[in-house]
């Protein structure tokens, strides 16, 4: 049985874990691409058991309850924009949430309030109206991953990717005003499907991209690609958003 302890640096909520880093912590255990499915904030600094469930797919439990199953599946994001590193930087410049504005300051991926070298500090913007046709709403966000996020090969850590590659679905999200979002909404990741095709380097001038695809009632859908500084593509994802509450965002009562 594996087990996995996630450290407070790797927050999203005050006292979970990010969606996205979670995600992608489990989806090492599943060959190539992986969907995850979070059933209840992961709670940090806590050893949490990893354990492969009767159907071949991976369950995250604390104790008996279940927090998180990931199985394989297949990715398959199509016309991905394709967005300059300057367009992204530029971008970044007209992201809706600062100290003041953000829900969660302290998240590790997009939170303004973590310094360099300790979260991602991945600002998504939205990109000008009418850049990327047929899609209303695009955000990107540029990118450097620092030295301390690389695995064994030198590459950035694949779980370090899924993060980069979940808030902004977030932030695309409740910005969609053409389906009912105003931009105040709270919104915590309910699930996850990445494929990772190439994993960038620390160092590496990268482009995160996201936009939303549709709603159900509380359910918002997005997906985001990660790009390399020629606007290749390194990995994609989708992933559903679940309009809550705030105290239900900040784990009140969890």
């Amino acid at each position: 049985m594996a087990s996995l302890v996630i450290d407070r640096r790797f927050r999203g909520p005050p006292n979970s874990g990010n969606g996205g880093y979670v995600c992608g912590c489990l989806a090492r255990h599943i060959v190539g691409d992986a969907e995850v499915t979070l059933r209840a904030p992961p709670p940090l600094e806590r050893p949490l058991d990893v354990l492969t469930s009767s159907d071949g797919g991976i369950e995250l439990h604390e104790s008996d309850r279940l927090l998180a199953t990931a199985r394989a599946t297949s990715v398959d994001v199509t016309d991905v924009p394709r967005v300059s590193y300057a367009a992204a930087e530029e971008a970044v410049g007209r992201t809706p949430y600062d100290e003041q504005t953000h829900d969660l300051p302290g998240c590790f991926v997009c939170g303004p309030a973590r310094g360099h070298g300790d979260g991602l500090r991945i600002f998504a913007g939205p990109l000008q109206a009418g850049a990327v046709p047929g899609k209303p709403v695009v955000f990107a966000a540029s990118w450097v991953p620092h030295g301390d996020l690389s695995g064994e090969d030198g590459r950035v850590a694949p779980e370090f990717v899924w993060a980069a590659l979940d808030c902004p679905t977030g932030y695309c999200s409740v910005a969609a005003s053409h389906l009912g979002l105003n931009g105040d909404e709270t919104a915590l990741l309910g699930r996850m499907a990445a494929r990772i095709d190439r994993l960038p380097r620390p160092g590496d001038r990268c482009v995160v991209v996201a936009w939303p695809t549709g709603r159900e009632g509380r359910k918002l859908f997005a997906e985001s690609a990660l790009l390399d500084a020629e606007q290749e593509v390194l990995a994609t994802a989708r992933a559903t958003w679940l309009l809550v509450d705030r105290q239900v965002q900040l784990g009140a009562g969890a």
